[in-house]
């Protein structure tokens, strides 16, 4: 089993940056599909943005694209997601979440087999 911590969450100002990190305790991370996804209050968990193993290939949601970046240090068991221009709207609590067996749907929450406990970020002046 897989266990997924992620980090990194706080508050910070509009217009700002923050990088979450979520460390997985699996050496077979590489071959792993990682996902991030955020929820905020009253709202449905949605999808921020996923980076598969095969050719490293990333996605973005539209609300994040151009804002967020995710990249992955395989060495370290690691994902990040990169966040820059963070507007009131963004805030939420961030899961990231692992899938060993990469599915087209990265984008839904359903396939993915782990997740980490989330972290609280919050965006406000």
């Amino acid at each position: 089993q897989v266990q997924l911590v992620e980090s990194g969450g706080g508050l910070v100002q509009p217009g700002g940056s923050l990088r979450l990190s979520c460390v997985a305790s699996d050496r077979t991370f590489s071959t792993y599909t990682m996902g991030w996804f955020r929820q905020a209050p009253g709202k449905e968990r949605e999808f921020v943005g996923a980076i598969r193993r095969n050719g490293g290939r990333i996605t973005y949601a539209d609300y994040v694209k151009g804002r967020f970046t995710i990249s992955r240090d395989n060495a370290k068991n690691t994902v990040f997601l990169q966040m820059n221009t963070l507007k009131p709207e963004d805030t939420a609590v961030y899961y990231c979440a692992a899938d060993s067996t990469p599915s087209t749907y990265y984008y839904s929450a359903g396939v993915y087999e782990y997740w980490g406990q989330g972290t609280q970020v919050t965006v406000s002046s």
